[in-house]
């Protein structure tokens, strides 16, 4: 292979301008240590240097400057299966939490639970913290008050739904947990609407002083809130009759 001269012999020559500009680069890179190549492009542009992105992003690497991104957290993919459909009542729930703070400050959560086809609240429990055996316990004494279990629990992907302690639960007493598609709160939309009417009839005209006159008042809260205005999605009766009259319907159909 035939090599000219002048390509065999070339040397890099070292400008003394390059070697100034990595200088001011490491400097200005120190005081802003967060800032990427783009970034610090911008500001040496202010200074007045005539350079460009390829060129600074050269001297970054060269100098190993580049910024180390937070990794975001994987959420564990799940088989997505169909949802059952709410055929009846007490087939299919929906569960979410929602938040308010007492009057001294501090914050509690409440969580509420659905039934999908009647919209009826079927249990609120409120306490300071959340926890997947305080979820189990909640479902327990839902399952006391209405004789039975759904066959599925439609559910967002918290830490609470995702516990071990519910997932042992709900394999032990054969109930489905449906999640949704994060950042999708659509896809629970029984539950959303009745979170805002929570928020809109109780939350906002309540002054709780303790997360126990909360609780002591949550067994009030779902008789209020099968009220006219929620049942006006169920042709004009109120959770009570329409679960009542639901197998009369159906045999009907």
């Amino acid at each position: 292979m035939k090599v000219g001269w002048s390509t065999w012999l070339y040397r890099r020559k070292v400008r003394q301008f390059e070697e100034v500009l990595r200088r001011r680069l490491c400097e200005i890179a120190a005081t802003y240590v967060r800032y990427g190549y783009r970034r610090l492009t911008v500001l040496l542009r202010r200074e007045g240097w005539k350079v460009n992105a390829k060129r600074i992003y050269r001297l970054y690497a060269e100098e190993q400057l580049i910024v180390r991104m937070k990794q975001r957290k994987k959420i564990g993919r799940r088989q997505r299966l169909a949802a059952p459909l709410a055929v009846g009542a007490n087939v299919c729930w929906s569960m979410d939490f929602v938040s308010d703070k007492l009057a001294d400050g501090r914050s509690f959560r409440i969580l509420t639970v659905v039934d999908q086809f009647t919209r009826e609240c079927v249990w609120l429990e409120a306490d300071r913290s959340m926890t997947g055996m305080k979820v189990v316990h909640a479902l327990e004494k839902a399952r006391g008050e209405r004789g039975s279990l759904p066959k599925s629990i439609t559910v967002d992907n918290g830490s609470e739904f995702c516990s071990r302690a519910l997932e042992a639960w709900v394999i032990e007493h054969g109930v489905q947990l449906c999640f949704i598609r994060p950042g999708r709160p659509v896809e629970n939309a029984f539950i959303e609407s009745f979170n805002g009417r929570l928020r809109d009839e109780c939350l906002n005209v309540e002054w709780f002083s303790f997360a126990g006159r909360c609780q002591a008042e949550a067994g009030e809260v779902p008789r209020a809130l099968q009220s006219p205005t929620s049942a006006q999605c169920i042709g004009g009766s109120d959770a009570g009759g329409f679960r009542g009259a639901a197998p009369a319907r159906q045999g009907k159909s």
